[in-house]
Protein backbone atom coordinates (compact mmCIF):
# COMPACT_ATOMS: atom_id res chain seq x y z
CA UNK A 1 0.00 0.00 0.00
CA UNK A 2 1.33 3.67 -1.10
CA UNK A 3 2.14 6.21 1.77
CA UNK A 4 1.35 9.66 1.38
CA UNK A 5 2.59 13.06 0.81
CA UNK A 6 1.95 15.84 3.29
CA UNK A 7 2.46 19.59 2.43
CA UNK A 8 3.01 21.25 5.79
CA UNK A 9 2.93 25.03 6.10
CA UNK A 10 5.76 26.45 8.43
CA UNK A 11 5.22 30.19 9.78
CA UNK A 12 6.18 33.32 7.73
CA UNK A 13 7.79 34.73 10.76
CA UNK A 14 6.13 34.10 14.50
CA UNK A 15 6.69 30.98 15.44
CA UNK A 16 3.83 30.62 17.29
CA UNK A 17 1.93 30.62 13.98
CA UNK A 18 2.87 26.59 13.57
CA UNK A 19 -0.71 24.59 13.93
CA UNK A 20 -1.09 21.46 16.52
CA UNK A 21 -1.40 19.64 13.55
CA UNK A 22 1.39 20.41 11.77
CA UNK A 23 3.63 19.26 14.74
CA UNK A 24 1.60 16.19 14.89
CA UNK A 25 1.95 14.84 11.74
CA UNK A 26 6.00 16.22 11.61
CA UNK A 27 6.67 13.75 14.33
CA UNK A 28 4.61 11.06 13.25
CA UNK A 29 5.96 10.99 9.72
CA UNK A 30 8.72 8.22 8.99
CA UNK A 31 10.96 11.36 7.03
CA UNK A 32 10.86 15.11 6.69
CA UNK A 33 12.19 16.69 3.21
CA UNK A 34 12.95 20.08 4.03
CA UNK A 35 14.44 23.29 1.59
CA UNK A 36 16.98 24.13 4.24
CA UNK A 37 17.65 21.87 7.34
CA UNK A 38 19.20 24.11 8.60
CA UNK A 39 16.43 26.63 8.92
CA UNK A 40 14.10 24.05 9.34
CA UNK A 41 16.29 22.83 12.17
CA UNK A 42 15.70 25.79 14.46
CA UNK A 43 11.69 24.95 13.67
CA UNK A 44 12.01 21.43 15.29
CA UNK A 45 14.32 22.11 17.64
CA UNK A 46 11.69 24.91 19.21
CA UNK A 47 9.01 22.25 18.82
CA UNK A 48 10.74 19.49 20.25
CA UNK A 49 10.41 17.60 16.81
CA UNK A 50 13.08 14.66 16.38
CA UNK A 51 12.21 13.06 12.87
CA UNK A 52 15.14 12.60 10.12
CA UNK A 53 15.25 15.25 7.48
CA UNK A 54 16.66 15.16 4.16
CA UNK A 55 17.31 18.08 2.03
CA UNK A 56 15.02 18.77 -0.87
CA UNK A 57 15.22 22.63 -2.91
CA UNK A 58 15.09 23.69 -6.03
CA UNK A 59 18.20 22.68 -7.01
CA UNK A 60 18.26 18.96 -6.26
CA UNK A 61 14.74 18.26 -6.79
CA UNK A 62 14.78 16.77 -9.81
CA UNK A 63 17.26 14.32 -9.04
CA UNK A 64 15.83 13.24 -5.52
CA UNK A 65 11.86 13.24 -6.76
CA UNK A 66 12.57 9.68 -8.07
CA UNK A 67 13.87 8.26 -5.11
CA UNK A 68 11.13 10.10 -2.93
CA UNK A 69 8.41 8.44 -5.07
CA UNK A 70 9.93 5.13 -4.54
CA UNK A 71 9.43 5.16 -1.00
CA UNK A 72 5.88 6.49 -0.83
CA UNK A 73 5.02 3.72 -3.31
CA UNK A 74 6.95 1.54 -0.48
CA UNK A 75 4.41 2.62 1.90
CA UNK A 76 6.76 5.56 3.61
CA UNK A 77 5.01 8.05 4.75
CA UNK A 78 7.00 11.82 4.44
CA UNK A 79 6.33 15.26 4.74
CA UNK A 80 7.73 18.47 2.20
CA UNK A 81 8.60 21.74 4.52
CA UNK A 82 10.39 24.86 3.63
CA UNK A 83 12.06 27.95 4.60
CA UNK A 84 8.56 29.40 5.55
CA UNK A 85 4.81 29.19 3.65
CA UNK A 86 2.82 26.82 2.06
CA UNK A 87 4.91 24.36 -0.16
CA UNK A 88 4.78 24.93 -3.94
CA UNK A 89 3.64 28.59 -3.30
CA UNK A 90 6.89 30.17 -5.03
CA UNK A 91 9.22 27.54 -3.50
CA UNK A 92 9.76 23.63 -3.89
CA UNK A 93 6.65 21.37 -4.32
CA UNK A 94 4.78 21.27 -6.80
CA UNK A 95 7.47 18.84 -9.10
CA UNK A 96 6.83 16.11 -6.47
CA UNK A 97 3.26 16.63 -6.07
CA UNK A 98 3.15 16.36 -9.59
CA UNK A 99 4.61 13.32 -9.71
CA UNK A 100 2.75 12.17 -6.66
CA UNK A 101 -0.18 12.40 -8.87
CA UNK A 102 0.61 10.77 -11.72
CA UNK A 103 1.48 7.51 -9.40
CA UNK A 104 -1.72 7.58 -7.62
CA UNK A 105 0.33 8.66 -4.08
CA UNK A 106 -2.13 10.14 -1.87
CA UNK A 107 -0.75 14.16 -1.23
CA UNK A 108 -2.35 16.12 1.71
CA UNK A 109 -1.51 19.73 2.07
CA UNK A 110 -2.17 21.19 6.02
CA UNK A 111 -3.70 24.58 5.64
CA UNK A 112 -1.04 27.11 7.92
CA UNK A 113 0.83 29.96 6.92
CA UNK A 114 1.42 31.65 3.65
CA UNK A 115 2.77 35.44 3.46
CA UNK A 116 0.52 37.18 0.31
CA UNK A 117 -2.90 36.05 2.68
CA UNK A 118 -2.39 38.66 5.42
CA UNK A 119 -0.55 41.04 2.77
CA UNK A 120 -3.38 41.32 0.44
CA UNK A 121 -6.26 41.43 3.76
CA UNK A 122 -3.81 44.04 5.27
CA UNK A 123 -3.49 46.23 1.92
CA UNK A 124 -7.64 47.31 2.15
CA UNK A 125 -7.51 46.47 -1.76
CA UNK A 126 -10.40 44.47 -3.25
CA UNK A 127 -9.62 40.63 -2.48
CA UNK A 128 -13.03 38.55 -3.72
CA UNK A 129 -10.94 38.42 -7.09
CA UNK A 130 -7.39 38.81 -7.34
CA UNK A 131 -4.53 36.97 -9.45
CA UNK A 132 -1.17 35.92 -7.57
CA UNK A 133 2.18 36.28 -9.78
CA UNK A 134 4.46 35.60 -7.19
CA UNK A 135 8.50 36.90 -8.35
CA UNK A 136 8.43 38.23 -12.12
CA UNK A 137 11.33 37.19 -14.16
CA UNK A 138 13.89 38.41 -13.16
CA UNK A 139 15.39 39.65 -16.65
CA UNK A 140 14.18 37.60 -19.91
CA UNK A 141 10.41 37.66 -20.26
CA UNK A 142 9.93 40.57 -17.54
CA UNK A 143 8.65 43.27 -20.11
CA UNK A 144 6.32 41.09 -21.80
CA UNK A 145 4.84 40.09 -18.26
CA UNK A 146 4.66 43.49 -17.31
CA UNK A 147 2.72 44.29 -20.48
CA UNK A 148 0.29 41.10 -20.18
CA UNK A 149 -1.07 42.60 -16.47
CA UNK A 150 -1.18 46.27 -17.74
CA UNK A 151 -4.77 45.39 -18.57
CA UNK A 152 -5.44 43.18 -15.66
CA UNK A 153 -8.89 44.31 -13.36
CA UNK A 154 -7.69 42.00 -10.73
CA UNK A 155 -5.77 42.91 -7.75
CA UNK A 156 -2.48 41.86 -8.18
CA UNK A 157 -0.19 40.49 -5.83
CA UNK A 158 3.72 39.81 -6.21
CA UNK A 159 6.94 39.04 -4.20
CA UNK A 160 10.20 41.18 -4.16
CA UNK A 161 13.38 41.52 -2.50
CA UNK A 162 14.33 44.45 -1.23
CA UNK A 163 17.00 45.16 -3.34
CA UNK A 164 14.86 45.19 -5.93
CA UNK A 165 11.85 46.97 -4.62
CA UNK A 166 12.92 50.15 -5.71
CA UNK A 167 13.20 49.39 -9.50
CA UNK A 168 9.96 47.37 -9.13
CA UNK A 169 7.45 50.26 -7.91
CA UNK A 170 9.30 52.48 -10.73
CA UNK A 171 8.56 49.63 -13.37
CA UNK A 172 4.72 49.37 -12.07
CA UNK A 173 4.34 53.31 -12.02
CA UNK A 174 5.79 52.95 -16.09
CA UNK A 175 2.99 50.03 -16.22
CA UNK A 176 0.37 50.74 -14.34
CA UNK A 177 0.24 54.62 -13.93
CA UNK A 178 2.06 56.78 -11.08
CA UNK A 179 -1.62 56.63 -9.14
CA UNK A 180 -2.78 53.21 -9.27
CA UNK A 181 -3.30 52.11 -5.41
CA UNK A 182 -0.77 49.84 -3.59
CA UNK A 183 0.63 48.23 -0.30
CA UNK A 184 4.06 46.73 0.32
CA UNK A 185 4.00 44.55 3.06
CA UNK A 186 7.26 43.63 4.79
CA UNK A 187 8.45 41.20 7.78
CA UNK A 188 4.75 39.66 7.66
CA UNK A 189 4.11 38.54 11.55
CA UNK A 190 7.80 39.27 12.55
CA UNK A 191 9.05 42.44 15.20
CA UNK A 192 9.05 44.90 12.11
CA UNK A 193 5.63 43.80 10.56
CA UNK A 194 5.17 47.00 8.14
CA UNK A 195 2.18 47.60 5.33
CA UNK A 196 2.55 50.96 3.44
CA UNK A 197 -0.11 52.02 1.69
CA UNK A 198 -0.46 54.24 -1.33
CA UNK A 199 -0.17 55.31 -4.61
CA UNK A 200 2.74 53.49 -6.38
CA UNK A 201 4.90 57.19 -7.15
CA UNK A 202 3.87 57.24 -3.35
CA UNK A 203 5.50 54.11 -2.74
CA UNK A 204 8.21 54.61 -4.94
CA UNK A 205 9.33 57.92 -2.93
CA UNK A 206 9.02 56.50 0.37
CA UNK A 207 11.06 53.28 -0.55
CA UNK A 208 13.60 55.74 -2.24
CA UNK A 209 13.98 57.31 1.50
CA UNK A 210 13.92 54.63 3.52
CA UNK A 211 16.23 51.84 3.16
CA UNK A 212 13.11 48.50 3.24
CA UNK A 213 14.45 45.01 4.71
CA UNK A 214 12.78 41.83 5.16
CA UNK A 215 10.63 39.77 3.01
CA UNK A 216 8.54 41.87 0.89
CA UNK A 217 4.52 40.95 -1.01
CA UNK A 218 3.16 43.89 -3.11
CA UNK A 219 -0.09 44.33 -3.51
CA UNK A 220 -1.15 46.52 -6.77
CA UNK A 221 -5.03 47.55 -7.39
CA UNK A 222 -6.28 46.19 -10.80
CA UNK A 223 -7.13 48.50 -13.84
CA UNK A 224 -10.27 50.55 -12.92
CA UNK A 225 -13.27 51.18 -15.53
CA UNK A 226 -13.92 54.26 -13.53
CA UNK A 227 -11.60 57.06 -13.86
CA UNK A 228 -9.45 57.65 -10.79
CA UNK A 229 -10.29 60.05 -7.75
CA UNK A 230 -8.74 59.98 -5.15
CA UNK A 231 -9.23 61.29 -1.84
CA UNK A 232 -11.82 63.56 -3.25
CA UNK A 233 -15.33 64.05 -0.62
CA UNK A 234 -17.03 65.72 -3.15
CA UNK A 235 -16.98 63.49 -5.87
CA UNK A 236 -20.35 61.24 -5.25
CA UNK A 237 -22.16 64.94 -5.21
CA UNK A 238 -19.86 65.92 -8.20
CA UNK A 239 -21.06 62.47 -10.26
CA UNK A 240 -24.29 63.27 -8.62
CA UNK A 241 -24.66 66.58 -10.74
CA UNK A 242 -23.23 65.64 -13.83
CA UNK A 243 -25.58 62.84 -13.84
CA UNK A 244 -28.50 65.23 -13.11
CA UNK A 245 -27.80 67.85 -16.11
CA UNK A 246 -27.49 65.02 -18.31
CA UNK A 247 -30.93 63.44 -17.41
CA UNK A 248 -32.02 67.48 -17.25
CA UNK A 249 -30.71 68.22 -21.24
CA UNK A 250 -31.96 64.94 -22.57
Amino acid sequence: MAGKLYMVPTPVGNLEDMTPRAVKVLNEVSLILAEDTRTSAVLMKHYGITTPMRSHHKFNEHETVKSIVEMLKAGETIALVTDAGTPGISDPGFMLARECRHEDIAVETLPGATAFVPALVNSGLPCERFTFEGFLPAKKGRATRLAELAQERRTMIFYESPMRLVKTLEQFVDTFGSDREASVCREISKLHDTTQNGTLQELVDHYKQETPRGEIVIIVAGKSSEPHVKNDKYAHFKNKYINNTCDENS
